[in-house]
């Protein structure tokens, strides 16, 4: 490594720093939101009976396999 060495950060780094130190309770907010979002419990019983339900699909779903003769 050279003595007058920099470390390097890039400009995207360099903005997300800056805004956390201007809004320290961004990454809190962040997480609140993800939980009212995604992060909620999961209904293995429906998840079971909805993978049970599924019909398989055809390989060409555009042609029809009925017979009207």
């Amino acid at each position: 490594m050279p003595l007058f060495w920099k470390p390097y950060k890039s400009e995207v780094t360099q903005f997300i720093d800056e805004l956390k130190a201007k809004k320290p309770t961004l990454e809190a907010e962040q997480r609140a939101g993800r939980e009212l979002l995604w992060d909620r419990p999961q209904d293995r019983e429906a998840a079971t009976a909805h993978q049970a339900a599924r019909v398989p699909q055809q390989a060409y779903v555009y042609f029809s396999h009925s017979k009207t003769k």
